[in-house]
C-alpha cells in the first residue's frame, strides 16, 4: 500500500509481453508510473498498491480477459475503454505508454471514458468457438492470394505483340 490512503484510479496500458500501470489520486496527481511483465502475480501485486477497491481501465485490446480477469480477482472496479472512443490518443503530439495509461485513468477519473462491455466468462467460453474457425488475417491473405492463382491458371495465356 502506498502512502496515500484515498481512492485511486489506476490506467492499465496494457501490450503482449509487458504493460505499463500508472496510479493517480482523486485530483489526478500520478502516484507512480510501472512497467511489469505480463503475469498475473505481478499484475495482482500492483494493484494491491492501489487500496481497496480501485477503479481500473485498460482498454480492450486483444488478449484483455487475463487482465480483467485478474484485476475483478483483486478488488478492483474494472472498465473497459472502447478503441474507437479513445482512438483521438493517436493524434497526441507526445505518445508513449505512460502518457497513454495516464490518459486513461483521466478519463475514467473524469467520468468521460467510452466503455466498452465486459463478458462474463461464460460468455466467452461461448465466443471461442465461434470465432476459432476464423482464419488468422495473414492465413486469411495467402488463402484469398492462392484462389486469386487459381482463377488466373485457368485464363487463357496471351502472350503480349510487340
Amino acid at each position: 500500500m502506498s502512502e496515500y490512503d484515498g481512492h485511486q484510479y489506476v490506467g492499465v496500458d496494457l501490450h503482449r509481453r509487458r504493460s505499463v500501470i500508472v496510479r493517480q489520486t482523486d485530483d489526478g496527481v500520478q502516484l507512480s508510473a510501472v512497467r511489469i511483465l505480463n503475469d498475473p502475480v505481478a499484475l495482482g501485486l500492483q494493484i494491491e498498491q492501489a487500496g481497496p477497491d480501485p477503479d481500473v481501465v485498460l482498454e480492450a485490446t486483444y488478449g484483455w480477459y487475463w487482465a480483467a480477469d485478474v484485476l475483478q480477482a483483486a478488488g478492483a472496479r474494472v472498465h473497459l475503454a472502447h478503441p474507437l472512443g479513445v482512438k483521438g490518443f493517436a493524434y497526441r503530439r507526445v505518445k508513449n505508454d505512460i502518457r497513454d495509461a495516464a490518459d486513461l485513468a483521466d478519463l475514467l477519473r473524469m467520468g468521460r471514458l467510452p466503455e466498452a462491455w465486459i463478458a462474463p466468462p461464460q460468455v466467452r467460453e461461448l465466443r471461442e468457438p465461434a470465432q476459432a474457425h476464423l482464419p488468422a488475417p495473414a492465413e486469411d491473405f495467402a488463402a484469398r492470394a492462392e484462389q486469386t492463382a487459381r482463377r488466373l491458371a485457368r485464363l487463357p495465356y496471351t502472350a503480349a505483340r510487340p
